[in-house]
């Protein structure tokens, strides 16, 4: 779709913002119905493009294309490429909710191996749907942007308060891990956050994430019930140590398959078929 000129003017703004919690367009007033379908339609083709594109070299014409409207029109909603990454790593960090109530599961004698198993696999999941906000996240933060490190901490930091509050809650009422809870459950969650960004990393050299999965899954459930995990969960022979690179997991497949399938910079534009 060509981009619309008008299509800024077509918009349906109301008055000002009354509600603080609100959102509200630059210019501070709040977009109708048809403003907020265009402004999650930018954020989604911004997010399309930073699973292919380096994030310092997105431009507002290229989301702006992408999505089929105009400049103007995301510059109605957002200052900057930079504003609006940090929007949606805002709105990810919020639905960080999901996993603090994994956390927060049934952790009794019968359920605690399914619960950590969750646990762990939720973390996973939420990381690899929103990977490309993430990795900008955590770039912006070794960066030492504080912008984007207050949203990262503050996300972990509600996981790490509920595992904390399970671990204080076990019976002796300590972890064999540690004294401190809070200590504990801030490796716990550093481990899992870790496992999740880097899991295509671990699968290049051969790890597989099912294994990955297992083995953090044991570790949680020992550090948080004091018991290793039930003889049922045996993944049964143990492989090899692996010395170098080895493509192992479907994953790992999946991904250099599409970045050997993905043109080059000074590739040719394809013939339409």
């Amino acid at each position: 779709m060509a981009p619309d000129s008008a299509d800024a003017a077509l918009e349906t703004i109301l008055d000002d913002v009354d509600d603080p919690g609100a959102i509200a367009a630059t210019d501070g007033r709040v977009p109708g119905r048809r403003g907020l379908a265009t402004r999650t339609r930018l954020l989604e083709c911004t997010a399309e493009l930073l699973a292919s594109t380096a994030w310092r070299s997105i431009k507002v014409i290229d989301i702006a294309r992408q999505a089929g409207t105009s400049p103007a029109t995301f510059y109605q909603y957002f200052e900057n490429v930079e504003q609006a990454i940090l929007v949606m790593a805002e709105e990810l960090m919020q639905g960080a909710g999901t996993l603090a109530e994994l956390v927060d599961g049934d952790w009794s004698d019968d359920a605690s191996w399914d619960t950590a198993r969750h646990v762990v696999e939720g973390f996973m999941t939420y990381w690899d749907a929103n990977r490309a906000v993430f990795r900008v996240v955590e770039l912006a933060t070794e960066e030492g942007d504080l912008r984007f490190q207050g949203l990262r901490v503050r996300a972990l930091n509600a996981v790490t308060v509920t595992l904390a509050r399970v671990i204080a809650s076990g019976t002796p009422n300590r972890s064999p891990a540690g004294t401190d809870a809070m200590a504990v459950a801030a490796t716990l969650i550093s481990m899992l956050a870790h496992v999740a960004a880097h899991r295509y990393g671990f699968e290049f050299w051969g790890i597989r994430t099912t294994a990955m999965v297992d083995t953090q899954a044991r570790v949680l459930h020992w550090a948080v019930t004091g018991q290793p995990a039930p003889a049922s969960a045996d993944g049964g022979a143990v492989a090899a140590p692996r010395t170098g690179p080895v493509v192992g997991g479907g994953a790992a497949q999946t991904r250099v398959g599409q970045a050997r399938q993905r043109p080059g910079p000074d590739a040719p534009p394809r013939r339409a078929t």
